[in-house]
């Protein structure tokens, strides 16, 4: 099993980022993703969070010795779970790989947060587990392992750019309200 985590701060507040999520695709910044599709959004009438499961479709540039030695195309996708509550202003998502499943299992998640010393960032926590199938493919399977976590580093960049681009452009209600009233 191979790790893949990062830190930073978004200069953006938690309300803005949580908003923003919704509209982190399509950006520049990250062609590889082709589609979004909502399956299911739900609101907990008793705690007010948000709860949104989305499929998530990617367009990897994967090695050819994965493509041939697996017989996949370069088209995955991801199941997407996120929780967005607003009284303790927490926002979370999951992922897991849909697509290739029975040869690598690619768990992320991610926690955006208010930043604890500055009112108007927001902290940004990313995990992922990364393991392949082990059986007697091992050579494979750590080969496959290191390019995965190469892989998310890469489009973890340009993942974060992205939405920064976003976030940037993008306008929270409060902010459109207070925009046409000028």
């Amino acid at each position: 099993m191979h790790f893949f985590s990062q830190l930073f701060q978004f200069e953006h507040p938690w309300l803005h980022v949580s908003h923003g999520i919704w509209y982190k695709y399509p950006n520049p910044y990250c062609a590889h993703v082709a589609s979004v599709d909502v399956l299911d959004r739900s609101v907990n009438p008793e705690t007010g969070v948000v709860r949104t499961e989305r499929i998530i479709g990617v367009r990897q540039n994967a090695p050819a010795w994965v493509i041939k030695i697996l017989g996949c195309t370069p088209d995955t996708y991801v199941r997407e779970v996120s929780f967005v509550d607003p009284v303790t202003r927490h926002t979370s998502l999951t992922t897991v790989n849909l697509s290739m499943s029975q040869y690598l299992t690619v768990l992320e998640r991610i926690h955006y947060l208010p930043s604890a010393d500055k009112p108007d960032t927001t902290e940004f926590h990313q995990t992922a587990e990364i393991q392949a199938a082990r059986g007697t493919w091992r050579a494979l399977a750590e080969r496959l392992e290191r390019w995965s976590v190469e892989r998310i580093s890469q489009n973890a960049q340009a993942g974060r750019e992205g939405f920064e681009h976003v976030l940037r452009t993008f306008q929270t209600p409060s902010q459109a309200i207070e925009a046409s009233a000028a």
